[in-house]
């Protein structure tokens, strides 16, 4: 495993990361490998969105503040507070770009609906298992939740280059948590 401080082997992680979650949209690659790269360039290029995050200068985790919103603005993550309905989490995941083909909403009990936020996002994280797909957490170490939906056969990967870039991820509905 690389040095977690050696910037060559964080740089290629977090292209890998983004690649992982974006396929079809190179420009989440660079807008990670620009924060990564020029924190104050990004910073500068992105200061509307940061701002939104209380962020005006470059900061430690700036490249995952990157990652996320670029994810975001793509319709590729979907970001809730911790006491998020369990409607509005089931409309936002159902808008993904990486959404399931096949509809995991079907296996859901009228029960768990009623479940606080944490409990019911790992509720849908087993639900996806259930039907192949994914849902991870792109831990910012804050009161919301930044969740990026994959194939499960991935999530492993996902952790991998996590860990290697120095970033948290949880898996919901497992249990896992990597860093």
């Amino acid at each position: 495993m690389p040095d977690p401080h050696d910037a060559d082997a964080i740089r290629t992680a977090l292209a890998e990361i983004a690649s992982l979650l974006a396929p079809a949209h190179p420009a989440v690659a660079e807008e990670v490998l620009r924060a990564h790269d020029s924190p104050h360039d990004y910073v500068s290029a992105f200061g509307g969105r940061l701002a939104e995050r209380g962020i005006d200068e470059p900061v430690d985790n700036l490249a995952w503040i990157a990652l996320i919103d670029a994810l975001d603005a793509r319709g590729l993550l979907a970001e809730f507070d911790w006491k998020e309905d369990a409607r509005e989490i089931r409309v936002r995941l159902q808008k993904l770009e990486s959404r399931p083909s096949v509809d995991p909403w079907v296996l859901f009990e009228p029960e768990e609906t009623l479940l606080p936020t944490e409990q019911f996002l790992h509720v849908c994280g087993r639900r996806y298992r259930e039907i192949g797909a994914a849902l991870a957490v792109l831990d910012i170490e804050s009161d919301c939740c930044p969740v990026v939906g994959l194939r499960a056969a991935r999530a492993d990967e996902l952790t991998a280059l996590a860990g290697r870039a120095g970033f948290p991820v949880q898996h919901l509905g497992t249990g896992r948590r990597g860093r």
